[in-house]
């Protein structure tokens, strides 16, 4: 009996993949290991990032003197740099290499990290940030379709399990990081931290990735790129300014809404058209991988939304310190790292349809949300958060590995960086939403709720007549209470943002069964 023998993968060694040449046993699970590391590593930098320098926001716009509309644009500048690339990334690994274009990604992430911490003013800090979103949108893309390719099919379910530490993951981390980045140094740590370890991926990757192909000659379809970067672009414009701007009242806001309109529609018809497109648009005619980039949407707006309003409730509301308001963010950490090894055993063994674990995840990140709500008050202790937050562990734990199985399983090998493109940009995308939407709900719950609790404010209410009586009379008593309804009004606030997620959860729930029943992995072939 014959047992066939795979092809190398491109977790050993650096350059392209020689024909018929093959690694021992040993090596190959060392250099595979390392790769992992390699990747791993670049994953949390990327998504770590963006969360610490969120938390370190105030202190830089206190730093620079800025106004809150002109720190925004740290962010901003960064989020839209990233969404153009991601769709372009499967272009740019064929054109020059993956492993050349993962580590260029690496270093000019790297590299601008470092030019981000030395920033002497606002405009330089911004101009840096977008440098880095334009190396940061080239790891998570990329990253999750080399672990795909590294590992044998009837090991993806431990290839995604792994990615998932990262992407899940480092979203709690960044908050708890910043906080001590925050609380203990200076602002431009939340930057420098990536230099060690971006040295560290980038060395690993260079001496040990290979290229799965040869890097090829392609033109270049310069009115898409044109037309992509126009669209993605102002609709990320419109998300991260939309409620700061006061939405359509806004003249730039309109005119960015129009241009994206018209860019992405633009874009899609000419890349449907062109023989050579700049972006694989034809990717999405597999089912699991249209249904599961809805979907990634979805998790971003559970994944994100929650780091976004959370922290601000407890610093804002309960007096939390930045540090501790991360700690919060590791209960849901711990349970996801717990878990997600069994959901990829699971996975792996095929012996359960994947759709159930991505429903059954879905419904428990809308049961945690609607937890929170309730137990938000101006009262909560640390430790009450705790169920909500591990049961949101639990959910996450669930979804991302089948979900990633899923999606990239269902499409022939050569479309895996596409696919993995459209998914991790759907998340992407699903998270700014997500900040857009919930944003807008707090701002106008606390109005509303200002307003109602504002007019029930009056002297014929016994406790109302009571405190003006305890604090020196109506005109002196006024300021407290106004405080007091102010703060009552935004608590109010966070709840119904906690609501609103929970809700836009479930009601994606049924996306799940738009996805094809999954199978089974193959296994090694055996003569």
């Amino acid at each position: 009996m014959a047992v066939a023998v795979p092809a190398a993968r491109n977790g050993a060694g650096g350059g392209d993949i020689p024909a018929g040449q093959h690694s021992n046993v040993l090596e190959f699970g060392t250099r595979r290991a390392l790769v992992t590391i390699a990747i791993v590593t670049a994953t949390l930098l990327e998504i770590v990032d963006v969360t610490i320098v969120n938390v370190a926001l105030p202190n830089i716009q206190g730093n620079f003197g800025a106004s809150v509309d002109q720190a925004a644009w740290i962010g901003t500048g960064y989020i839209i740099a990233n969404v153009i690339v991601i769709p372009i990334t499967p272009w740019l690994q064929m054109r020059f290499g993956r492993r050349q274009y993962y580590a260029a990604s690496i270093a000019i992430f790297t590299l601008a990290s470092l030019m981000c911490g030395l920033s002497g003013s606002l405009t330089e800090l911004v101009l840096w940030r977008i440098v880095q979103g334009l190396g940061g949108g080239g790891l998570i893309s990329t990253s999750q379709a080399i672990l795909r390719e590294t590992y044998p099919v009837q090991e993806q379910g431990k290839a995604q399990g792994i990615f998932s530490m990262g992407v899940i993951v480092g979203p709690t981390l960044g908050p708890t990081l910043g906080g001590i980045i925050t609380d203990n140094l200076s602002w431009r740590w939340a930057f420098f931290v990536n230099i060690p370890l971006g040295l560290l991926a980038l060395v690993l990757v260079l001496i040990y990735l290979r290229n799965p192909a040869k890097p090829r000659k392609l033109d270049l379809d310069y009115a898409g790129l044109a037309l992509l970067a126009m669209g993605i672009g102002s609709l990320q414009y419109v998300l991260d300014q939309g409620q700061q701007n006061d939405w359509f009242d806004d003249g730039w806001i309109v005119t960015c809404a129009v241009l994206a309109v018209v860019g992405i529609g633009t874009f899609v018809i000419r890349e449907l058209g062109v023989k050579k497109p700049l972006v694989d648009l034809h990717i999405l005619r597999y089912r699991s991988v249209s249904a599961g980039s809805i979907l990634g949407m979805a998790l971003g707006v559970s994944l994100y939304g929650s780091v976004l309003i959370l922290p601000q409730y407890v610093q804002n509301s309960l007096g939390f310190t930045a540090t501790l308001s991360g700690m919060l963010l590791v209960m849901r950490a711990g349970a996801v790292m717990l878990l997600t090894p069994i959901s990829a055993i699971l996975t792996m063994r095929g012996k359960v349809d994947t759709r159930i674990f991505i429903g059954v995840g879905f419904f428990l990140l809308g049961v945690s949300n609607l937890m929170l709500a309730n137990i938000t008050t101006s009262q909560t202790q640390f430790w009450t958060f705790f169920w909500s937050l591990a049961i949101s562990g639990v959910g996450l734990s669930q979804i991302f590995v089948p979900l990633s199985v899923s999606v990239l399983g269902s499409v022939a090998p050569k479309d895996v960086p596409a696919a993995s493109a459209f998914f991790n940009l759907s998340r992407q995308i699903g998270g700014s939403i997500a900040i857009a939407v919930l944003i807008t709900i707090l701002a106008r719950s606390e109005a509303r709720h200002q307003t109602e609790l504002a007019s029930a404010v009056t002297l014929s209410s016994p406790a109302v007549a009571q405190y003006v009586q305890r604090n020196g009379g109506q005109i002196a008593a006024t300021p407290g209470l106004n405080a007091m309804v102010q703060q009552q009004a935004i608590i109010l606030a966070y709840a119904d943002t906690a609501r609103a997620t929970a809700y836009i959860t479930f009601a994606l729930v049924p996306c799940v069964f738009l996805m094809r029943r999954s199978k089974p992995p193959a296994s090694p072939v055996v003569e």
